[in-house]
C-alpha cells in the first residue's frame, strides 16, 4: 500500500534526521520538539474532530433531505443529453448510464457514501459490455477520469474543516471554478484520445455555458481585485442557501418528512466524523514529526528557492503543496496535510485558503482507479492513470491561480 510506505518513510526520515541533528550537529532541542509535535498534533486532531462532527451532521442532514426529495434525480435528468454524447459506445437506455449519472450527481452534492457504491455498480454494468474483460474500455476510462476530476458543487468536508473560520464557505467559488477547470482538462484529454467530438452542439451548450458563467465571474474579480473574497462569500452563500431551500421545497412537495430525513442523515454524519479521527491523527502525527525534524521545511525551502530563481515572487502556495502531494494517494492523508497547514498558518491565511481550494479541487486518483478497476478485475488501465493525474495537475495549478485572484 502506497500510503503505508509514505507514512513509514516520513517517520523513518524524521527520526533519522532527528538523531543526526542531535548527536552529530549537537542540536539537543530537536528531539524535544519532535516529541512535543506528536502530542500537540494528536490533540489538534481530536479538537478538530469536534468541529468536524457538528458540521458533518449538519451538511449530511441537509444532503439526506435533498436525496429523499429527488434532487439527485433532477440532476440526472439535467445532464442526460450530455452524457449520451460523451459515452457513444454505451447502448441507449443501458442501466450503466443511470448508475453513472447517479454517481456523478452524488459526487456533485458531496454525498461520498452514496457515490462510491453507485460508482462500483456502474463499473460492473460497464464491464458487462466490455469486449476485453482485462482491458479498460473507452467508456470505463471516461467514467473514471470524470469521476476523479469530478465537479463539486458542495464540498462538505472542506466546510466542516473550516468551521472555525469567520466565513467557512468563502472558498466555495474558488473550489467550484478550479474543479470545473480540472474536469474540463480531464474531459478534453480523454476526448482527444477517444476521438469524441466536443464541438457537438449539445456538448458545447453545456460546457460553453458553464465556461462562460465561470469566465464572467473570474473577469469581474480580476477587474475588482479587492472584492474577490466578498464575491465568493455573497455568490457562494446565495447558491448554498438556494440549494438548501430547493432541497427542502422538493422534499415537502414529495411529502417527505424533512425533520426525520435530516436526523437520519445527521446520524450518518456523526459516524463519518468519528471514523475519520484515527486516520486524521495518524497522518497529522507523521506530518508534524516530519516538519519538526526539519525535513518538510527543507523540501519546501528547496521548492521555494527554485520558484524564486525562475523569477516568481509569490511563494505562499509552496506551503500548501503537501496537500497536492498527498491528494492523489489518499483522501485522509490530504485531509491531514490540509489540517497541518491550517494549524501552522491559521484559518483564513492565504496558505490555508490555497490548501483548502487544492483539497476541494482534486481527487484521490490512485485510490479510485485501484478500487474501481479492481472491483471488476481490470489490470490493463491504458491511459487512465495519465489522464487522471493530468486532470489533478491542472486542478492544482488552477487552485493556486484562482486562490490568488480571489484572496491574494
Amino acid at each position: 500500500m502506497v500510503l503505508n510506505r509514505i507514512w513509514f518513510g516520513m517517520f523513518l526520515i524524521a527520526i533519522t534526521l532527528g538523531f543526526y541533528k542531535t548527536f552529530v550537529l549537537g542540536d539537543f532541542t530537536v528531539m524535544k520538539d519532535m516529541i512535543d509535535s506528536l502530542s500537540s498534533s494528536a490533540k489538534v486532531g481530536f479538537e478538530l474532530s469536534l468541529y468536524l462532527t457538528g458540521a458533518m451532521c449538519l451538511w449530511l442532514g441537509i444532503m439526506r433531505i435533498g436525496e429523499n426529495g429527488g434532487a439527485i434525480g433532477l440532476l440526472t435528468r439535467a445532464v442526460s443529453p450530455l452524457f449520451s454524447r460523451l459515452f457513444p459506445d454505451i447502448p441507449k437506455n443501458h442501466p450503466s448510464i443511470g448508475s453513472m449519472m447517479m454517481n456523478f450527481s452524488a459526487n456533485m452534492l458531496g454525498l461520498d457514501n452514496a457515490a462510491t457504491p453507485l460508482g462500483l455498480k456502474a463499473m460492473k454494468e460497464l464491464q458487462e459490455i466490455n469486449p476485453d474483460k482485462e482491458r479498460a474500455s473507452n467508456a470505463q476510462i471516461m467514467f473514471l477520469v470524470l469521476n476523479t476530476s469530478g465537479l463539486t458543487i458542495i464540498p462538505i468536508s472542506i466546510f466542516a474543516l473550516r468551521s472555525g473560520a469567520e466565513s467557512p464557505t468563502e472558498v466555495f467559488l474558488p473550489i467550484l471554478i478550479s474543479t470545473f477547470i480540472a474536469s474540463l482538462a480531464g474531459l478534453i484529454f480523454v476526448a482527444i484520445r477517444q476521438r469524441i467530438n466536443l464541438l457537438n452542439g449539445v456538448v458545447l451548450s453545456y460546457i460553453g455555458g458553464l465556461s462562460l458563467l465561470i469566465g464572467l465571474m473570474l473577469y469581474y474579480v480580476v477587474k475588482h481585485p479587492n472584492q474577490g473574497e466578498a464575491v465568493s462569500v455573497i455568490v457562494g452563500g446565495g447558491i448554498m442557501f438556494g440549494i438548501i431551500s430547493a432541497f427542502i421545497l422538493l422534499a415537502v412537495r414529495k411529502k417527505v418528512n424533512v425533520y426525520e430525513s435530516f436526523i437520519d442523515g445527521a446520524k450518518g454524519g456523526f459516524n463519518v466524523a468519528i471514523g475519520i479521527i484515527p486516520y486524521l491523527i495518524a497522518i497529522l502525527c507523521a506530518i508534524a514529526l516530519f516538519r519538526a525534524s526539519g525535513a518538510l521545511g527543507g523540501i519546501l525551502d528547496a521548492i521555494r528557492w527554485f520558484v524564486l530563481s525562475i523569477g516568481l515572487t509569490v511563494t505562499e502556495w509552496v506551503d500548501a503543496l503537501p496537500v497536492a502531494f498527498m491528494k492523489p494517494l489518499s483522501g485522509g492523508g490530504a485531509r491531514g496535510a490540509y489540517v497541518e497547514v491550517m494549524t501552522n498558518y491559521g484559518v483564513g491565511s492565504l496558505q490555508e485558503r490555497i490548501a483548502a481550494t487544492m483539497q476541494g479541487s482534486t481527487e484521490t486518483t490512485f485510490y479510485v482507479l485501484a478500487v474501481y478497476f479492481g472491483s471488476v478485475g481490470i489490470n490493463k488501465t491504458r491511459y487512465a492513470v495519465t489522464a487522471g493525474l493530468f486532470a489533478d495537475l491542472v486542478g492544482i495549478v488552477a487552485a493556486i491561480i484562482v486562490s490568488y485572484i480571489f484572496f491574494g
